[in-house]
């Protein structure tokens, strides 16, 4: 989810925000946000909170993912949100005005990294796969999917898409929840994952020794080795974002996923420096705000806190223990 361009805006998202680690845990400890401590002192959670926006860490879909959809009025269980159909329209495929053929999967290419005990997932973007090569393995793969009656199709570098009936009550975990960990934690064995896990085993076989690879391993960089399922479903009807005045901010996910924890300390700060301190100067001049913080467990959302003439006279409420607030998510 891309980071929206800096614009007026009633509602800040942020994704990735906290982290259920020790090692996010003492980031937490060491990053100063005073804009965001200031904020939330002049906000209150909504009693309307939606429980969809709920989880633990365990969940299939992120809590950020869940308030999205929210957001955009989409229906669906944990593992069933439609972004595959979503970004399917996004790329040009009309997959919102196609309600009627197959339910849709998103189809990411990736490299596994296999370990002396565990299987993980790189973060995607780390291949910085271009468009040529993307295509060519693409192409290499799409034969197997035709022969099978699964529809593939090419939609950007990182990001294609499948068809076929089979997707449509599968729940699959999101890119965001496997990268970086062991995926025995997030593959599925409901009997349509199986299917496609026999063309991915075969994708596996083509690509091991394609040009692209081969290309790749000579110059040192990370190979295709597999691909992710998400996002699965039939298309949904999408409210726009941007008409509802959201903004969100995606810059704390990379390093979060990276485990880098000194960028996502430095990220933390620039966000806190931008557009929460764009917010509470809003809030401030008691302008209608609201502020949805998402971590690996919980998505929390707040809107501005009605004062009366008492707090008024108190003047500015004391700061807010954001890093408190944060660790709970």
């Amino acid at each position: 989810m891309p980071t929206s361009a800096a614009a007026p805006f009633d509602h800040l998202l942020i994704p990735h925000a906290s982290a259920a680690s020790e090692a996010g845990a003492a980031a937490l400890k060491v990053v100063k946000l005073p804009n965001l401590a200031a904020l939330l002192a002049r906000l209150q959670p909504l009693a309307d909170a939606t429980p969809e926006a709920d989880a633990d860490e365990y969940s299939l879909s992120a809590p950020h993912e869940r308030a999205l959809a929210a957001l955009h009025g989409w229906s669906g269980e944990d593992g069933r949100l439609p972004w595959a159909a979503a970004d399917a329209a996004d790329d040009g495929l009309r997959a919102d005005a196609d309600t009627t053929g197959a339910p849709w999967g998103r189809l990411t290419p990736v490299h596994w990294h296999v370990g002396s005990d565990s299987v993980t997932l790189v973060d995607p973007a780390a291949l910085a796969l271009d468009e040529a090569e993307s295509r060519a393995l693409f192409e290499a793969v799409k034969p197997s999917f035709d022969a099978e009656g699964w529809t593939l199709l090419w939609g950007a570098p990182l990001r294609w898409h499948v068809r076929h009936e089979a997707l449509g009550g599968l729940a699959c975990a999101s890119l965001d929840r496997a990268v970086g960990r062991n995926l025995d934690l997030w593959m599925s064995d409901a009997p349509e994952a199986r299917r496609l896990r026999r063309l991915q085993v075969e994708a596996q076989m083509i690509w091991h020794e394609h040009p692209v690879n081969a290309a790749r391993e000579e110059a040192r960089a990370l190979t295709v080795n597999s691909f992710w399922l998400d996002g699965c479903g039939a298309a949904q009807p999408r409210r726009p974002l941007a008409e509802a005045g959201v903004q969100v901010d995606d810059r704390l996910r990379a390093p979060l996923l990276a485990g880098d924890w000194a960028a996502w300390v430095a990220a933390w700060q620039a966000l806190d420096a931008g557009p929460v301190a764009a917010l509470r100067a809003r809030a401030e001049a008691g302008e209608p705000v609201t502020l949805t913080l998402c971590g690996e467990r919980h998505a929390r959302r707040f809107d501005l806190k009605p004062r009366g003439w008492l707090s008024r006279l108190m003047g500015a409420p004391r700061p807010a223990d954001a890093s408190a607030l944060l660790a709970s998510l």
